[in-house]
């Protein structure tokens, strides 16, 4: 059964850091792209950042420089090192596993920037 579960999310100033933690069941990363999206409330949900099959990411433009994802085939868990963040990164990030038309999320995890 496939099995995406997040976590270290939080309450963070801004100007600080948080790495989230995506461990993934039943998924191969050498088949399936995995990717951290977020949902402010009211707002739809958003790309952050994707790590595919072969290695190559991308990054959404508001994130560039300072968000990192990067998975470890070996502990099966894709991370997201968020650094310099800002009250506007305020938001339930969700992961995702995705092939094809077939696709899996994650429960979430709330990040909130605010002094």
């Amino acid at each position: 059964q496939v099995q995406l579960v997040e976590s270290g999310g939080g309450l963070v100033q801004p100007g600080g850091s948080l790495r989230l933690s995506c461990a993934a069941s039943e998924i191969s990363f050498s088949i399936y792209a995995m990717s951290w999206n977020r949902q402010a409330p009211g707002k739809q949900r958003d790309l952050v950042a994707v790590v595919f099959s072969d290695g190559s990411t991308h990054y959404a433009d508001f994130v560039k420089g300072r968000f990192t994802i990067s998975r470890d085939k070996f502990e099966n868990t894709v991370y997201l090192q968020m650094t310099s963040l800002k009250p506007e990164d305020t938001a339930v990030y969700y992961c995702n596993a995705g092939r094809n038309s077939e696709g899996y999320w994650g429960q979430g995890t709330q990040v909130t920037v605010s002094t």
